[in-house]
């Protein structure tokens, strides 16, 4: 019987040295690593419906596992007919377990089942070594039914890693198994 291995383990066991070797890194400390993933949904079209946004509470509890904060706005915006305070989304930072089983799911899981699928571009990796993922359709976590889903939701997802490039964020997320499109040149 074969073992699977989780994220964690093979971060500390694969790439970890990867990294030290492709990045030049003197100690295995200096590796970029995962340090934090938020979940992010604005609830704007549905602000008036109560029960679309326990719904959709409901879906973001099932896919991380964790219970959502509102976010609300800083500042009024009349053509956004927003007001200060005003709840207009939530959110759900996941961080050690949870982030890495997270991170399982995803990769493993999800994103292979999204339709028309090519990958996530390198855009999507910022100067920072920050990976921002939009997903258009919350169905695509097997923790949601697609025929009880009432509304298709879609969100944000942003994986914050202590790279300090590019470079650097791209290597992490490649190497954990992120599936990132090649560059056209």
């Amino acid at each position: 019987m074969s073992k699977i291995i989780t994220t964690r383990e093979k971060y500390q066991k694969t790439v970890v040295p990867e990294l030290q070797k492709q990045l030049k890194l003197d100690n295995a400390l200096m590796a970029p690593r995962i340090n934090k993933i938020v979940v992010n949904v604005g609830i704007g079209p549905l602000l008036k419906e109560k029960e679309a946004i326990k719904e959709l509470k409901q879906a973001l509890i099932d896919i991380t596992g964790q219970m959502p904060v509102m976010t609300t706005a800083k500042r009024s915006i009349a053509s956004f007919k927003i007001r200060e305070g005003q709840e207009i989304g939530m959110k759900v930072t996941l961080r050690g377990t949870r982030m890495m089983h997270f991170i399982d799911r995803m990769v493993n899981e999800a994103l292979p089942r999204t339709r028309d699928f090519q990958g996530i571009p390198m855009k999507a990796i910022d100067h920072n070594g920050n990976l921002n993922i939009g997903i258009k359709e919350h169905t695509i976590f097997p923790e949601i039914s697609a025929e009880n889903a009432r509304k298709i939701y879609g969100f944000q997802i942003t994986i914050v890693s202590s790279a300090d490039n590019e470079k650097s964020g791209e290597a992490l997320f490649r190497a954990l198994g992120f599936p990132i499109q090649k560059e056209d040149h």
